[in-house]
């Protein structure tokens, strides 16, 4: 497999800006884009097998959201919300323009990638050099089931230490099982770019990748403002103008079916295609997923 470039950009922030990383696939001249964002405590190579896929038709670019991955950890842990990561992403636009011109644009999001996907998607005043041609939300929707998002708080912070890459797959998939079945090498694969080594230490041990203050927007969010949250995000997703592919989980706990459904008869009107025997979220290496989503976007 071919592997990617690792790019770094400037973006602003209210305590004085960040780094922010992203992997490019394929020809970075190419002016069919393809941004693949991805879920909360995840990094942008989580896409290798679909970019690899994807890759001889656009340029394909995975970005490492703040606070994880390559990217720069914030300052303000309370800004690690979308409107940060909306704006990350609209300078990443615009950087990938004056690169060489974007005249295509679509956008894989899986989870939090997918409301971020929304948020760009919805406005079609942005300053993007072109709307957003298609629109893939994987196992996400405006309406977040309230006992997923404790699930989550409880793991997402506790970052701890490894002595190997092995041990820490292992204590990955102990919280990850829903994402279904893989195998040892997909999920080896799936976690090598979760950790980091653990600095100044010579005895191979490792770390996750993300800033553990990631987790205080989650463990600070409450049921009410969670209806909050979900009241403005049908906002955002009934303005959507391009075509939307839903991918569920059958046995999601973050997406309903009945939240799948509505979207299917409100806003864009996506189409929802289901994966049996998986939970949140699809992972998007296994063959049938891969292909779901690139006949979406190519065919």
């Amino acid at each position: 497999m071919t592997e990617p470039t690792l790019n770094y950009l400037p973006c602003a922030d209210a305590a004085g800006g960040h780094r922010m990383a992203y992997w490019q696939w394929g020809d970075a001249e190419n002016p069919h884009v393809v941004v693949c964002v991805h879920g909360l405590s995840r990094q942008g190579r989580d896409f290798d097998v679909l970019a690899g896929y994807l890759a001889d038709q656009a340029r394909v670019v995975c970005p490492d959201v703040a606070g994880r991955g390559q990217s720069d950890w914030l300052k303000d842990p309370m800004a690690y919300q979308i409107p940060q990561y909306a704006a990350d992403m609209v300078t990443l636009l615009a950087h990938l323009n004056h690169q060489a011109p974007v005249t295509t644009l679509d956008w894989v999001g899986t989870s939090m990638g997918g409301l971020i996907g929304m948020a760009i998607a919805s406005q079609p005043g942005s300053p993007l050099p072109a709307p957003v041609r298609k629109l893939v939300l994987n196992d996400v929707g405006p309406a977040i089931e309230w006992t997923a998002i404790q699930r989550i708080a409880a793991y997402l912070g506790k970052a701890g230490h490894f002595d190997s890459l092995q041990q820490a797959a292992d204590a990955m998939w102990a919280v990850s099982t829903s994402f279904g079945p893989h195998t040892p090498e997909q999920w080896l694969a799936l976690s090598r770019h979760m950790v980091k080594p653990v600095p100044d230490a010579e005895d191979g041990r490792v770390m996750l990748h993300y800033d553990p203050a990631i987790a205080v927007v989650v463990r600070a969010a409450t049921e009410e403002s969670a209806r909050q949250g979900e009241a403005m995000l049908w906002q955002l997703y009934d303005q959507i103008q391009a075509p939307v592919l839903i991918l569920r989980g059958a046995e999601s706990d973050l997406l309903s079916h009945d939240t799948a459904l509505v979207m299917t008869q409100r806003g864009p009107r996506g189409r929802v295609v289901e994966f049996e025997g998986v939970g949140h979220a699809p992972t998007l290496v296994t063959l049938d997923q891969v292909s779901t989503v690139s006949d979406f976007l190519f065919v």
